[in-house]
C-alpha cells in the first residue's frame, strides 16, 4: 500500500541544527529523537566509551560520516551498538526533502465536511446555455485516517482520492455518503451501463429503462445471503460484546455478457480483527503449472469449479451486528446478528479457507506442506495405477486432478454449493484460457493462454487514456518491441507524474505483472525494470509502459504449453566428480515427511544468465533464469541483483546461486507432492569461468568476495542436487530474462 506523508516532529533542518551545535558532532538530543524514526521503537541507553572514558568513534559536524557509537535499548530488552551515522541514515531514509515522514494507512475511520466550502446537493448541477454542468469538487471534505503506527490524523479528501482511491470508495459506501456531491461523480458508468450507488437508485434505473436487470441482481444476491443474518425479534437488543457495523449493496457489470451483479458487503474497515483471523493464502501459480504438467504426464483428467457465494458458506469469526437495509424488504430497519462470513469483513477470507480445509480433510485429502492450498490423496485409476489426486484452491476457484473428477466434484458439492455452469473441464482459470493440445505423436499437454486478458487490458487502457488524461498520453501506433529503442528507465529525467497519474501507473504495472504470471515471458524484463519506479514514476516511465501495451496489442495471442515429454539431456556435457575431499559427507537433504513417490518421474533443467552492470545508474546486474519440468516451463525470474558486482564472474555466480536456491525449493515441492524426481537438476550457464569453478573440485576461487555464492553452488553439485554445464550464449534461453527484447 502506498505510504502517505505526515509531517514529523523533527524536520531535516532541525536535525542538522542539533548535530552542528553538539560538541561531539552529533548531540544526545538528536540521537534520542532520531531513534523515533527507527522501524522498531527504541531509546538511547548510553554512549559507548573505551576503558579510559573516551567516546568510541570519530565525531563530525555532519552526521553522515560521524562514527560515535551509542548503545540502543529496544522494548524487548535487547541492546545494540549503533553508530550515529546509522541512526542518521534511518532518519533520512524515512523522510523526504521537506521533512515529511512516510507512514502506511491502516483504515479510514471517520469523515467531516465544512458546509461553508463543500458543494451542496442543490448546487451540484447547474444549467448554462441549456447544458447541464456538474460541479466535481472535493472541497471542504476531510477524512480521519488511522495509520499503522496507531496514530490518527485528518487528511484532505482530494489527497486521499488520488493516493488511496479504493479505500476511500469502500469507506464512502460503508459510511453511506457515496451519494454526496464530493463522491457521486467518481464513477457512473461501466461498459456504457449506468452503475447505481444505492438500492433505491438501482430500482430507479430499472423504472427509467423499463427493465428489471438490477432488481433481478438484488433478488439473486439476497436469496443467497439471507442465511448470513440472524434477525432479532423486535425489542431485543444485540449482545453487549458485539460491535455494530454497516452493510450496503455494491453493483457491477460483468464483462462477458453485461450481466448486472449485486453484492451485499459489510463495512469491515471499522472492526478490529486480529491478524491471526485475517490471513488467508492461495495456491501458488508455480504449483498450478506443476499440477497441469503432472496431470498430462500421468494421463489424469482435470475439472474446475467455482464455489457459489463462497464466504457465506463459512461461519463468521467476528462478533458483529447490523441494521438491515431496504434490500431486506419487510425486515428493513430490524437488527440482526451476522453469523456468516460476509464479503467486506477482514476475517472472511481466513474463515472461508478454514471452512474449505475442513471439507478437504473430511474427504480424506491432506494439505501439502510445500503449498498448504494444494490438497493430495493417494488414488488408483481405472488401469490399476497408483497416483496422487490433487485439489488446488485459489480462494473459491477449485481445480481437481483426478481420473474421475465428476465424482470428486459431486462430493465437494455436498459440502459446498458449486456454481452449476462452472463445473467441468476448465476453460478459464485466473484470467487465462486453459486448453488441451495434442501433439503429432499423440501425447497431450495443457496450455495456458492470457490472450483474452491481454486484449481486454489493452482496451481498458485505451478507454482510460481517452476519457481521463485529456490526450496527454496515448498508445504508440506501432509497438514492434516492448520498449522504445535504446530506452533506459533508470536514465529517464522527464517530469514526475502527479499523484493521480502515478496511481494509475502502479495499476498498469500490476496488470503487466499478472500477464507475466500467466505466461507472457516476453515482457518480463521490461516489466521488472518499470516496476523499480512504481514509487516515483516519471512521464517517460508511463510512456514506456504504454509502449509495452502497444506491443501487446499487436501480439495478444500466445500460449504457454506445459509439455510433459521427457527431455533429451546430453549427460556427456555434465561432469560428475568425487567431491569427498572438499565437501565430505554432503548429501541432498530429503524431507522425512514426504509421501511415497507415485506416478511417472520428472527431470528438472534450468538456464541461468546475468546482465553485468546492466543498470546504467547504479551499475547493478540483472539475474535471469528459467526452470523447466520436462519440457514444461514452470518458473522464471528477471530481477535486479541486490549488490554491485565488479566483474561478470561475480554477477554470473550470484545469478546461479539464486537459481540453485529456487531449484532446491521446487525439488522439495515435487517430493512433497509425491512426484518422483529423476536424478540431479541440470543447470546450463554461458560463463565458462563459473562452470569450471563449480564443476571441477580442484578449481580455486580467486575473488574472495564471491565466496558465499561459490561454496553454495559447489556444495549443491557435491551433494548431487545439481550438475552444471556450459551452453553458448546464443542458445541460453535465460538471455530473454536479462536483456530487453529488440
Amino acid at each position: 500500500m502506498v505510504g502517505s506523508p505526515r509531517q514529523s516532529s523533527l524536520g531535516k533542518q532541525q536535525i542538522l541544527a542539533h548535530s552542528v551545535n553538539s560538541a561531539f558532532g552529533i548531540g544526545l538530543s538528536f540521537v534520542t529523537k532520531a531513534l523515533l524514526f527507527l522501524a522498531t521503537p527504541s531509546y538511547l541507553a548510553s554512549t559507548w566509551r573505551d576503558p579510559d572514558g573516551s567516546l568510541v568513534g570519530t565525531a563530525h559536524a555532519n552526521p553522515a560520516p560521524t562514527l560515535v557509537i551509542y548503545e540502543v535499548r529496544f522494548p524487548d530488552g535487547r541492546t545494540e551498538e549503533l553508530a550515529a551515522n546509522v541512526i542518521a541514515e534511518a532518519v533520512y531514509a524515512q523522510c523526504d526533502a521537506d521533512g515529511n515522514q512516510y507512514v502506511l494507512l491502516d483504515a479510514i475511520v471517520d469523515y467531516r465536511k465544512d458546509p461553508s466550502v463543500a458543494v451542496a446537493r442543490n448546487d451540484q448541477v447547474s444549467v448554462v446555455d441549456g447544458k447541464k454542468i456538474v460541479k466535481r469538487s472535493t472541497r471542504g471534505w476531510e477524512l480521519c485516517c488511522e495509520w499503522k503506527d496507531g496514530s490518527t490524523s485528518w487528511q484532505k479528501l482530494s489527497d486521499l482520492k488520488e493516493s488511496h482511491p479504493l479505500q476511500v470508495a469502500e469507506f464512502a459506501f460503508a459510511a453511506q455518503i457515496a451519494d454526496e456531491p464530493a463522491f457521486n461523480w467518481w464513477r457512473t458508468h461501466k461498459y456504457g451501463i449506468e452503475l447505481p450507488k444505492t438500492v433505491e437508485e438501482a430500482y430507479a434505473i430499472d423504472r427509467a429503462t423499463g427493465t428489471t436487470f438490477w432488481h433481478d441482481a438484488i433478488e439473486k444476491e439476497m436469496k443467497n445471503v439471507r442465511v448470513a443474518f440472524d434477525v432479532l425479534a423486535d425489542g431485543v437488543a444485540p449482545p453487549a460484546d458485539h460491535q455494530y457495523i454497516r452493510c450496503h449493496m455494491i453493483f457491477d457489470v460483468k464483462m462477458e455478457d453485461f450481466r448486472r451483479k449485486a453484492r451485499l458487503v459489510a463495512g469491515g474497515h471499522v472492526t478490529k480483527a486480529p491478524a491471526t483471523l485475517t490471513y488467508a493464502s492461495v495456491v501458488s501459480r508455480e504449483t498450478v503449472r506443476i499440477a497441469l504438467l503432472i496431470a498430462a504426464l500421468n494421463d489424469i483428467d482435470i475439472w474446475a469449479a467455482d464455489v457459489l457465494n463462497a464466504y457465506i458458506t463459512a461461519p463468521c469469526r467476528e462478533k458483529i451486528w447490523t441494521t438491515l437495509g431496504k434490500e431486506f424488504g419487510d425486515d428493513c430497519g430490524r437488527k440482526a446478528i451476522v453469523v456468516r462470513a460476509l464479503y467486506g469483513l477482514k476475517s472472511s477470507g481466513a474463515a472461508f479457507r478454514a471452512h474449505l480445509a475442513g471439507c478437504m480433510r473430511e474427504m480424506g485429502y491432506v494439505s501439502c506442506p510445500a503449498d498448504p492450498d494444494l490438497w493430495l490423496k493417494e488414488q488408483t485409476d481405472r488401469k490399476g495405477r497408483k497416483y496422487y489426486s490433487y485439489i488446488l484452491c485459489y480462494v473459491d476457484d477449485l481445480l481437481v486432478v483426478h481420473h474421475n473428477p465428476k465424482r470428486i466434484m459431486d462430493r465437494i458439492n455436498s459440502f459446498l454449493p458449486l456454481k452449476p455452469d462452472s463445473v467441468g473441464p476448465p476453460e478459464m482459470y485466473l484470467g487465462a484460457k486453459l486448453k488441451r493440445k495434442t501433439f503429432e505423436d499423440g501425447t497431450t499437454a495443457w496450455g495456458l493462454s492470457p490472450a483474452k486478458y491481454v486484449q481486454q487490458a489493452v482496451k481498458n487502457v485505451e478507454t482510460f487514456l481517452k476519457n481521463n488524461l485529456e490526450g496527454r498520453f496515448s498508445l504508440p501506433k506501432r509497438g514492434d518491441n516492448p520498449f522504445p529503442c535504446d530506452y533506459a528507465p533508470e536514465e529517464d529525467v522527464t517530469p514526475l507524474l502527479e499523484p493521480g497519474v502515478a496511481t494509475y501507473y502502479m495499476q498498469l504495472i500490476g496488470v503487466l505483472r499478472w500477464m507475466c504470471e500467466l505466461g507472457r515471458i516476453d515482457i518480463c524484463t521490461e516489466v521488472s525494470m518499470l516496476s523499480s519506479f512504481a514509487a516515483m514514476p516519471r512521464e517517460g516511465h508511463l510512456e514506456a509502459a504504454l509502449h509495452v501495451f502497444s506491443y501487446l496489442k499487436s501480439r495478444s495471442n500466445s500460449r504457454l504449453i506445459f509439455d510433459p515429454k521427457e527431455p533429451n539431456v546430453g549427460e556427456s556435457d555434465f561432469v560428475e566428480c568425487d567431491w569427498s575431499d572438499f565437501y565430505p559427507g554432503t548429501q541432498e537433504a530429503l524431507p522425512p515427511n514426504a509421501p511415497k513417490p507415485l506416478g511417472k518421474g520428472v527431470t528438472l533443467r534450468m538456464f541461468v544468465d546475468s546482465d553485468h552492470a546492466g543498470d546504467k545508474v547504479s551499475r547493478r546486474s540483472r539475474t535471469g533464469f528459467v526452470i523447466f519440468l520436462n519440457y514444461g516451463m514452470i518458473d522464471w525470474l528477471s530481477k535486479k541483483q541486490s549488490t554491485v558486482e565488479t566483474s561478470v564472474f561475480g554477477a554470473e555466480f550470484c545469478a546461479m546461486k539464486h537459481g540453485i536456491e529456487n531449484l532446491r525449493g521446487i525439488r522439495y515441492k515435487l517430493r512433497m507432492m509425491g512426484v518422483p524426481v529423476k536424478g540431479p537438476s541440470y543447470v546450463y550457464g554461458d560463463n565458462m569461468s563459473v562452470v569450471t569453478n563449480v564443476s571441477k573440485p580442484e578449481s580455486t576461487l580467486r575473488k574472495k568476495s564471491n565466496s558465499i555464492c561459490y561454496h553454495a553452488v559447489r556444495e549443491a553439485v557435491a551433494m548431487g542436487e545439481a550438475l552444471v554445464a556450459h551452453i553458448p550464449t546464443k542458445k541460453n534461453l535465460a538471455d530473454l530474462f536479462t536483456k530487453v527484447l529488440y
